[in-house]
């Protein structure tokens, strides 16, 4: 028995004295945040537009369908999700290394020399544990645990970009939907102009000229009208197709009727990292790095496995009913490292390599988040100051059609003063509508930039 003590022992000295070889990860201080945010956009506030889920920030009920049907049948966000259920398998594998593994091995033989038949059989179980002395398996375990953290925040970062995307263009669809009908209400209105061209050239009040250039302008504007419905019905098929659907129309309101906060805010810097997933995924991935070394500098150290078998057997060959001896066997095992210490070496330096590789990608991933936010608020306000500057535009060029018509009624101008006063004005109307899908473009890059709300 005192062998027994002895033999249970030696694991024990061997877990004490590999307290220093096992540690645990902790985020790195230095983290560029400082400064993050632009003078002209910080925010010291901790509740911002990453606090709102995508349900209270797109409340059109026709785009809430859209995503939520996107949700459900998007195939790169299903594909996400199966790789999350992939990881958490494999962590639940690493987990049962920690458990002894059991295994029954009856054997039996029959045999018959010179009339005399022998019967011999053994009903034994055999088991075998590794024993963690030296945080190898612990350090599987963290690392399968960090890369299934990886995949949750990849699945989140799918969909946050994919409800992003449905958002995008379904407003980008409102758009040219308004453009479509600016262009359309223009078509009406020259084809009345040629009309009229027509009858005052017959009048003798205007010329072949003048009649040639309300009829090119016209055409240019069917043209134009051509091209927006190929756009609106590519951009339907992508829509549709991104959701899941096969291509289609899609149901919509229009861009006027669309309502959103009039003031956003980005909150703390800090707190981007807990709220935006490709953020979280490269800290994961630091921290799989992390336990990739501890498991590199753990291979220079002897892995301990204890393993036994224990059953009956009648190798006397007794009868079968007879129960026979009892086996019991005990082993242990240590297994020391010795011509792999080249190997082992090299396996520590690349590892500290990857972690390094992998903090840089980390400090990059909050970099670029931080030009991100920056970008995407700095276009929604310049948005909102140029829809302010085209309602003053298109309020001016109204006036001075109108006046140019009157000037042309009087003699005092020619009708292309006029077509030039149109041209202008319906470039200036198609802007504001271009201005305001900015506005709602900078919103849904935003909550994007900031880690997609709570969704």
């Amino acid at each position: 028995m005192k062998y027994i003590y002895g033999f249970l022992l030696i694991p024990m000295l061997a877990l004490f004295s590999s307290c220093g070889i096992y540690s645990n990860y902790e985020r790195p201080k230095d983290l560029p945040t400082e400064g993050l945010y632009r003078d002209s956009l910080q925010n010291n506030d901790t509740t911002s537009i990453a606090t709102l889920s995508w349900k209270q920030l797109f409340t059109n009920p026709d785009l809430a369908n859209l995503i939520e049907e996107g949700l459900k049948y998007n195939t790169n966000l299903q594909k996400a999700l199966l790789q999350t259920e992939e990881a958490d398998a494999t962590l639940r594998q690493s987990r049962t290394a920690f458990l002894p593994s059991l295994s029954l091995t009856p054997e039996g033989q029959l045999s018959s020399f010179d009339g005399t038949t022998t019967k011999t059989y053994s009903l034994g179980a055999s088991a075998s544990w590794e024993i963690d002395a030296f945080g190898s398996l612990r350090n599987n375990k963290e690392q399968k645990n960090a890369a299934f953290e990886q995949s949750e925040a990849y699945a989140q970062a799918v969909k946050t970009k994919l409800i992003a995307t449905i958002a995008d263009s379904y407003y980008s669809l409102l758009m040219l939907d308004r453009q479509l009908e600016i262009t359309e209400n223009t078509i009406t209105a020259w084809h009345e102009n040629v009309k009229a061209e027509i009858a005052l050239k017959e009048a003798g009040k205007a010329n072949e000229a003048e009649v040639n250039q309300a009829e090119a302008n016209c055409l240019n504007a069917e043209h134009s009208a051509l091209k927006l419905k190929q756009q609106i019905n590519e951009q339907e098929n992508s829509l549709a197709t991104l959701i899941g659907y096969v291509p289609q129309s899609i149901k919509r309101g229009t861009i006027d009727n669309q309502s959103f906060p009039t003031s956003l805010a980005t909150g703390v810097p800090l707190s981007m990292i807990n709220k935006r997933p490709d953020v979280r995924q490269a800290e994961y991935s630091l921290k799989e790095t992390f336990y990739g070394v501890n498991s590199a500098r753990s291979a220079f150290y002897p892995s301990i496995n204890l393993s036994g078998t224990a059953g009956w057997t009648n190798s006397s060959g007794a009868a079968i009913v007879n129960p026979g001896k009892i086996l019991l066997t005990a082993l242990g095992s240590l297994t020391q490292p010795i011509f792999s210490k080249g190997l082992n070496e090299a396996n520590l330096k690349i590892a500290k390599a990857r972690q390094q590789e992998a903090m840089l990608s980390y400090s990059q991933a909050i970099l670029d988040a931080g030009a991100e936010v920056n970008n995407a608020l700095k276009q929604w306000q310049t948005a909102l100051q140029k829809e302010e500057k085209n309602r003053q535009e298109i309020s001016k060029l109204t006036i001075a059609l109108r006046n140019t018509r009157l000037l042309m009624e009087n003699s005092t101008t020619n009708y292309l003063d006029v077509l030039n006063a149109e041209q202008t004005l319906l470039n200036a109307t198609l802007s504001a509508v271009s201005d305001k899908y900015d506005e709602i473009e900078g919103i849904i890059l935003l909550y994007h930039a900031l880690g997609g709300g709570s969704n």
